[in-house]
């Protein structure tokens, strides 16, 4: 059974269908597309698996397409990538009101976007999110832009779209590792914000992992459903919105320090937020046992719980352009409590050096306390 929830945004409120079969649904499309004519923008791995069953939907309402194919990873999420979409629209003499289709992951999502928010000044794009990180999070709140040799995300811009379409039923094509790396955001939700959640994953990740179509559903619009509230309470990350960001400051480093797409998203923010954890029981708000807790709920979801060791300068360097520094301060998302966070901005150069060791895969002797089997 299909269920709809709305982002509240006033006069660009729109909703989030979550259900399986629903690329097949040309109902569900028909209201957001004015014109009979879109572009759609996939990558090489998901254009031979979903393509033509979108294009063959799209006909059913009148609707002809325009393909935009690019190639597939985070490596690629750069600014000749996006000139691709470009080029593109162009060539085929895209309108204004030409809406684009953003059919993948998290990449596919937020460069669609971007291009979306950039194009013409801006012309409606739709979300259709393939992987389950793009379902419970990416595809969500209007977060668009590009990679940048120095810093993730860092070129953007909040441009919401007009319709998110969660087909449960692609997740089936997930690798297992693709599969883990969502389940890193969906564990977020229930750590910040929603502790019952949190206790539902620690009964039922197995049920996700075994990708049970029913608790597959469930987490997505359980997900879906908090990211929704908090966008409509802050769209543009002035507060609460930024604690969504739980383990991304420590994960942006990974992914930038190791090589975009080396790690894939959700390892990084696996990994950050157990640094994360890490630091809030060294500031005295959760105790040793909370921490592994998160620690096993993560293995159990098969997501690394150690950091690669850039040395603790290169992290500093990089978290040092995370979009949450201001006036020069580095800022964190920590654990008051399991299922409270909070945005810090006085952390002891000290405790976040200690964490910095103690959660790498080679800290020094008696700090890898993360390290050891349960």
């Amino acid at each position: 059974m299909m269920q709809t929830l709305t982002v509240g945004l006033s006069d660009r409120s729109y909703p989030i269908h979550i259900g399986t079969g629903l690329l097949s649904n040309a109902a569900l499309l028909a209201a957001s597309i004015p014109r009979k004519r879109v572009a759609i923008v996939t990558n090489t791995t998901i254009a031979p698996l979903y393509l033509s069953q979108l294009q063959a939907t799209l006909r059913e309402i009148g609707v002809q397409s325009v393909e935009i194919i690019l190639p597939d990873g985070e490596v690629y999420k750069t600014g000749e990538t996006l000139n691709l979409i470009y080029d593109g629209l162009l060539t085929h003499r895209c309108e204004r009101t030409t809406p684009l289709i953003a059919l993948g992951g998290g990449v596919i999502g937020d460069m669609t976007g971007f291009a979306a928010a950039s194009f013409l000044r801006g012309v409606p794009f739709i979300q259709i999110p393939t992987t389950l990180l793009s379902q419970v999070d990416s595809s969500v709140g209007g977060k668009t832009g590009i990679n940048h040799p120095l810093g993730k995300n860092m070129i953007g811009a909040f441009y919401q779209p007009k319709l998110v379409l969660a087909d449960i039923s692609t997740l089936n094509t997930l690798s297992d590792k693709e599969l883990s790396a969502g389940l890193a955001e969906v564990i977020k939700y229930g750590l910040i914000r929603d502790l019952p959640f949190l206790e539902w994953l620690e009964r039922n990740i197995e049920k996700l992992l075994a990708r049970d179509t029913e608790a597959l559903q469930y987490a997505v619009m359980r997900s879906c459903q908090n990211k929704a509230e908090v966008v409509a309470a802050d769209e543009r990350e002035s507060g609460e919105r930024a604690l969504l960001n739980l383990g991304h400051t420590f994960g942006h480093a990974i992914e930038s320090g190791m090589g975009y797409g080396n790690w894939l998203h959700g390892e990084g923010v696996a990994a950050g937020t157990m640094m994360a954890a890490d630091l809030s029981q060294r500031m005295g708000w959760i105790s040793t046992d909370d921490v592994l807790r998160i620690r096993d709920l993560f293995l159990r979801a098969n997501l690394p719980v150690v950091s690669p060791d850039l040395g603790i300068d290169r992290y500093l360097d990089y978290m040092g352009l995370d979009k949450k520094v201001e006036g020069g301060k580095l800022r964190f998302v920590l654990l008051k409590q399991v299922g409270v966070a909070a945005l810090v901005s006085d952390v002891p150069l000290a405790l976040l050096q200690q964490t910095l060791v103690a959660c790498c895969s080679k800290g020094g002797p008696g700090t890898n306390w993360l390290h050891e089997d349960k």
